[in-house]
């Protein structure tokens, strides 16, 4: 049986690859392996969260059977972020939270992603674990009568994660005028709440989720309709979530794109003057561009890089004893607020800056200054045909090609069936002429 957790939990289009069998599964191997890291000698409570697909409601279903049938609770808290399971899951002292989204995928895609009880995401030793019990349903223990699990609702348990990052804002935002784009997906009940509590004049875009539409040219991976609605209705600037808001891409007052790289910088920044930003240290990733390294190093500060994921970001931060870290596509981590990327969080953050420094946007995000970047995906039915051969002699050539005038990252999705190829270089005509070497050379295997 090959490994069916990705970089980001488990994924596939639902009720074909990801079926309500699997998620059944799931549920009763990761309730059984979690429940014996739990800390406390108490019940086996775990929090279910979706987003606002269709399929959420299948899968669901099938994964607190899952869950039931090993006698553990099930705490059903509807559609809220992920961001919000992780942290709800810590501090409502549970023994694992599991979220049902695809995060920034297509609405037939599905996913299942867990959090440890310190609403961390899982270490692969632990996700290893659980595929052991995947393969050998008959160690897993399957009680009787009274000892099966409950079914408990907890739909107000979302208000209690609007409250917490209220508590956060340190002053009013009184006279932003902001643009908010929820994607169709699980952020827009909660922005809604979150932003009528500040006081922001805010629009919501994108916030009428009917099972279908999410993600669909909209949210942090299409922000190009957020750009046209701030400069149609002369906003501050414009925030965009992803399907279930672990990610935030903004949009200055020119509708001009702010990415992950320029947010972690602005915050980096501001963290440093205020002698808040531990050991004076940001982690990105290998995708991160080459303009955010030139910007810390201006800054005074250090970049290091995890490889891509988020749960690899926050390995490096807690091991290096840093703070903030993120990646390029807007999963940001605040580590002295929260475990895990949070878009609504990093919004919050963004927005102080903006008060604060009385600077727009844009001029905040003129401290990155990126290095012309290209990235192909290409759709594979086999991701191991990158070690072949032809394939790794196109990618020595276009490192050739590149002579120390940029860098090339080829690397397999751990969420799709691609290999992303990504190029920078000084000029984006460079870029392209490396970057195309290596796609041609896959899309010919």
């Amino acid at each position: 049986m090959a490994r069916i957790f990705g970089t980001d939990g488990v994924r596939g289009v639902a009720n074909t690859e990801l079926t309500p069998e699997l998620a059944f599964n799931l549920g009763r191997a990761g309730a059984f392996v979690l429940a014996q890291h739990q800390t406390a000698e108490q019940s086996v409570r775990i929090l279910v969260g979706k987003d606002t697909r269709l399929s959420g409601d299948l899968l669901a279903s099938a994964l607190t059977a899952g869950i039931l049938s090993v006698g553990a609770d099930a705490y059903l808290a509807g559609v809220l972020p992920t961001p919000a399971v992780a942290w709800l899951t810590q501090h409502k002292s549970m023994a694992a939270g599991v979220m049902i989204s695809a995060s920034h995928n297509p609405a037939a895609d599905n996913g299942i992603k867990f959090f440890a009880h310190n609403g961390c995401k899982l270490p692969d030793e632990i996700e290893d674990e659980i595929e052991y019990f995947l393969q050998h349903p008959e160690a897993v223990p399957r009680p009787a009568g009274d000892q099966v699990g409950r079914v408990q609702e907890v739909l107000d348990w979302p208000n209690l994660y609007v409250d917490y990052l209220f508590s956060l804002v340190r002053r009013p935002l009184l006279g932003l005028h902001v643009v908010v784009d929820c994607a169709n997906g699980a952020v827009f009940r909660v922005a809604r709440s979150l932003f009528e509590r500040l006081g922001i004049k805010t629009d919501l875009i994108n916030a009428t989720p009917d099972g279908l539409n999410i993600n669909v040219k909209c949210g942090s991976t299409a922000p190009s309709g957020l750009a046209a609605k701030v400069q149609e209705v002369r906003a501050d600037l414009g925030l965009a979530f992803d399907g279930d808001a672990d990610r935030l891409i903004a949009v200055d007052h020119l509708g001009r794109i702010v990415n992950g790289d320029a947010i972690m910088a602005i915050c980096a920044i501001a963290l440093k003057r205020a002698g808040l930003l531990a050991n004076d240290t940001l982690v990105a990733t290998v995708m991160s561009n080459l303009g955010l390294e030139k910007a810390m190093q201006t800054a005074g500060i250090k970049l290091l890089r995890a490889q891509v994921g988020d749960r690899y970001v926050l390995a490096t931060m807690q091991a290096e004893g840093a703070n903030l870290g993120g990646e390029q596509s807007g999963h940001i981590i605040f580590l002295d607020h929260a475990t895990t990327g949070d878009g609504l969080l990093t919004a919050m953050q963004l927005l102080q800056i903006v008060v604060e420094s009385k600077q727009t946007l844009a001029e905040l995000a003129a401290a990155v200054k990126p290095f012309p970047q290209v990235l192909h995906n290409v759709r594979v039915a086999d991701r191991s045909l990158l070690e072949a051969d032809p394939v790794q002699q196109a990618i020595g050539q276009a490192e050739k090609v590149l002579a120390g005038r940029g860098r090339l990252l080829v690397r397999p999705s751990g969420t799709e069936p691609l290999i992303r190829v990504m190029a920078e270089a000084e000029t984006e005509e460079l870029a392209e002429q490396a970057a195309r070497i290596v796609v041609a050379a896959i899309k010919k295997r």
